[in-house]
């Protein structure tokens, strides 16, 4: 597969992304990502006023590629916003790469992805999608500059039938090669260290992308109780849980769907599993993120959910986002030369 380095100047190997996590990936983030030698994300979710003003932000702390781009990019939900207001956005910014993902259908991604190289040519446009059929799919009716395959270990959104990125990567890697389609392809989903970022190298990823790991970076845009809540989990397969139930906490789920979310067990989801109403479930939900803490209360008695992947349980620390890309970049060449090593 190709490099994302050409994409990319300036970022070094193995490349570390942080997912464009709508509401939380600021340009604070982004711009310590960058600066890390990974490749920030500014998440755009479906305010695209709050999305412009974090990359004013940012480009006021950058400098332009020779190309003319700013060297982050932005993430959009293109179920949720309008493509000609997504396209005035890129056109006016021109970041270096623009991430789409979770459309209505799956064929949206084609006049998005051309109304975004309309709109910035030197642009790139990264779809992520979450199955092997998707994959082929947009390779061909997109031709995208990198795909990021979502595993179903991912926290937040994601595709409700799916696999990890154990099996989601290698049979995505080997389809490609039988079409002889070229196309970089990052991992997401239960990542969140260096051995995690090692595996995925070997499965056939050029890069990775993490969300769960910089919920514990300080420039992340997060509730204190909410990192707290991050920092102790444990035994993170058991202690989150994919549902669709969290994106009906405050009201009618908007959402694809073909779309769930894997969020920390929260007391919403705990009354939901004992057959609470769910008007009762939201009425509780509604009263607890009027509160201070914003419904992330201590000790897992939150009702607000709280997006987070299966490796929550491998984050232990609160951290400096560039020193999160830093250590995972050195233990990910450590684990591969141990492994080497051996054989």
């Amino acid at each position: 597969m190709s490099s994302l380095r050409d994409q990319l100047p300036g970022t070094l190997e193995p490349l570390i992304v942080n997912a464009p996590m709508g509401g939380i990936a600021h340009a604070s983030l982004a711009l310590a990502v960058h600066q890390a030698g990974g490749f920030g994300f500014i998440g755009a979710a479906i305010d695209l006023d709050s999305a412009d003003k974090q990359v004013s932000i940012a480009a006021e702390s950058l400098k332009v590629t020779d190309e003319g781009l700013l060297p982050i990019g932005i993430g959009f939900l293109a179920f949720a916003v309008p493509v000609d207001r997504v396209a005035n956005l890129v056109r006016a910014r021109k970041p270096a790469v623009v991430w789409l993902s979770m459309p209505k259908s799956i064929d949206d991604f084609a006049p998005w992805t051309k109304a975004i190289r309309e709109a910035s040519p030197k642009t790139r446009v990264w779809l992520q999608i979450g199955s092997v059929a998707t994959a082929l799919a947009v390779a061909n009716s997109c031709r995208p500059d990198a795909i990021c395959l979502q595993g179903s270990d991912a926290g937040g959104h994601g595709c409700e039938q799916g696999a990890g990125v154990i099996s989601l990567v290698p049979e995505v890697y080997d389809a490609f090669a039988a079409e002889t389609i070229d196309i970089p392809l990052l991992a997401a989903g239960g990542i969140v260290n260096g051995r995690g970022v090692a595996a995925a190298l070997v499965l056939g990823a050029t890069g990775v992308v993490l969300g769960t790991r910089f919920l514990a970076a300080r420039e992340t845009n997060l509730h204190q109780n909410y990192r707290a809540a991050i920092l102790a989990a444990r035994d993170g397969g058991v202690v989150t849980t994919r549902s669709k139930l969290f994106d009906n906490l405050p009201g009618k789920n908007i959402w694809p769907g073909y779309i769930d979310g894997r969020s920390l067990i929260v007391e919403s989801y705990r009354d939901h599993v004992a057959g609470v109403d769910i008007s009762e479930i939201r009425r509780l939900h509604k009263e607890a993120v009027a509160a201070d803490d914003r419904g992330y209360a201590s000790e897992g008695k939150g009702r607000a959910a709280m997006w987070a992947g299966t490796g929550v349980g491998l984050v232990t620390a609160e951290q400096s986002a560039g020193d999160i890309v830093e250590e995972i970049r050195r233990d990910a060449l450590a684990a591969l030369n141990k492994v080497h090593a051996r054989l």
